[in-house]
């Protein structure tokens, strides 16, 4: 494994779609060069990005409206706890891969922060809007398939409005091309 600091080449990433060209780039700090290029970013990989904070948002989501519900808590309490978890979560996900890397725990946080953020709040103003405008969605129960089908849209069209926000952020370096780095 190289160090951060042993970069056979000026150029960063210049062939980065896709991870390709990391081979020599196993750890990174930031870098005044976009990281990749503009315009470099594929929609695959910001799938990916997409995909991957929408797992840990899913999980907080789910488990905050099963806490809150099986509590009986009111929905602006119940929607409150699933953002953080939500939040939690996300970043939990992405420090896991990190702290694999041999990252220590703070700089995990820090990375996690850096990549997941703008990502996981346009997911979390998305898919909480979508069940706020779903008839009848906030109020149904966990039994009900109102519930579930309005979550299961909300999710979706957060992914598809997230793809292009995270498309946007690794082009420009930021998002979870500093992610990239420690993998």
């Amino acid at each position: 494994m190289e160090s951060h600091h042993d970069h056979r080449s000026g150029h960063e990433h210049d062939e980065h779609d896709e991870h390709a060209g990391h081979g020599e780039h196993e750890h990174h700090e930031h870098h005044a060069e976009p990281h990749p290029p503009d315009g470099a970013a594929s929609w695959k990989m910001a799938a990916m990005a997409t995909l991957h904070c929408l797992t840990g948002c899913a999980i907080g989501e789910v488990l905050g409206m099963v806490i809150g519900t099986a509590l009986g808590w009111s929905n602006p309490a119940t929607i409150v706890l699933a953002v953080v978890l939500a939040f939690v979560f996300g970043y939990a996900l992405t420090m896991r891969g990190v702290l694999k890397a041999g990252v220590d725990l703070r700089q995990a946080l820090k990375v996690a922060l850096a990549a997941d953020t703008i990502s996981i709040t346009v997911m979390e103003i998305l898919d909480n809007g979508v069940m706020m405008l779903v008839p009848g969605a906030m109020h149904a129960g966990l039994g009900d398939l109102l519930f579930w089908g309005a979550l299961a849209f909300a999710f979706a069209v957060a992914f598809v409005v997230t793809v292009p926000v995270n498309r946007w952020l690794i082009a420009r370096g930021k998002g979870h091309a500093v992610v990239h780095a420690y993998q």
